[in-house]
């Protein structure tokens, strides 16, 4: 591991450089690479080392057991300075990896998917991080992010999903029609989460446990009209308590949970 945990070559100006342009959309685009911070979702990258370029650290003592799992990867240590130039988070773990962008399209996700989220604009990078965290832990096949919604590569989605974006398909760019038109082609049906509908607790769990898409919509405004109309049925989640609204990744929370329940105990 480059002399052991204690002899890592110091980051140098030009890597600190290379680093920070990949908190930009362009900087990303330029180099094909994003930035992960954070010590579980470093952990998960490295599942597939060959996709990362470069680990950074603060203190090797401190991430002995994720740098034992780094044999061939070029490892460097930065500073606090350094450390705080690199961070998109108030008080860092301190352990960053820079990683090729492989991004998947429609045709990469699995044929025969059984349950996938589609986020319809949704432009908030820690409630699009937390839906691919909450479809990752109930067994969703992908996760697409249409036109107009946050990348996936933004530092804070792939900081909220916590390593998540390294257990499942995440598709960003197509069109609405694109992947509504994709989920029909797979024979699953298209579920909008949105107030005024059915009651999730009113659909029956054979219905439930059909294939499903579950489109979420932006946090600010909700599904407009002509996206209504593209899928089969509105879905409510009823409240019985004062809260107004929950907001989009607790909503997707509890459609996903619903369906992969109703999914799992049919083929039981």
């Amino acid at each position: 591991m480059h002399g052991g945990p204690n002899a890592l070559a110091p980051i140098s100006q030009a890597q600190v450089r290379s680093a920070r342009r990949l908190h930009q959309r362009k900087g990303r685009q330029a180099a094909g690479e994003f930035l992960v911070e954070g010590t579980q979702a470093v952990r998960e990258a490295l599942a597939d080392p060959e996709q990362i370029r470069l680990l950074i650290v603060d203190d090797p003592g401190r991430h002995r057991e994720i740098l034992a799992l780094a044999t061939g990867i070029p490892l460097v240590q930065a500073g606090q300075r350094e450390i705080a130039q690199l961070a998109d988070t108030v008080t860092s773990q301190g352990i960053f990896a820079i990683v090729h962008d492989t991004a998947a399209r429609l045709e990469d996700l699995p044929s025969g998917s059984r349950l996938v989220v589609i986020c319809a604009q949704v432009r908030d990078p820690g409630n699009a991080g937390t839906v691919i965290r909450c479809a990752d832990a109930f067994g969703a096949d992908g996760v697409i992010l249409t036109h107009g919604s946050v990348e996936r590569t933004n530092p804070k989605t792939v900081r909220a999903s916590v390593g998540s974006i390294f257990h499942l398909p995440v598709v960003s760019g197509p069109s609405l029609d694109e992947a509504v038109s994709w989920a029909r082609d797979q024979g699953m049906q298209v579920l909008a989460a949105d107030a005024g509908g059915r009651g999730l607790d009113r659909i029956p769990h054979a219905e439930l446990a059909r294939p499903t898409a579950w489109v979420m919509g932006n946090e600010a405004w909700g599904l407009p009209a002509d996206v209504v109309d593209l899928v089969d049925e509105v879905v409510s989640i009823p409240m019985w308590g004062r809260a107004e609204s929950l907001n989009l990744s607790t909503a997707a929370a509890v459609c996903l949970y619903a369906t992969a329940s109703a999914q799992h105990h049919a083929i039981a």
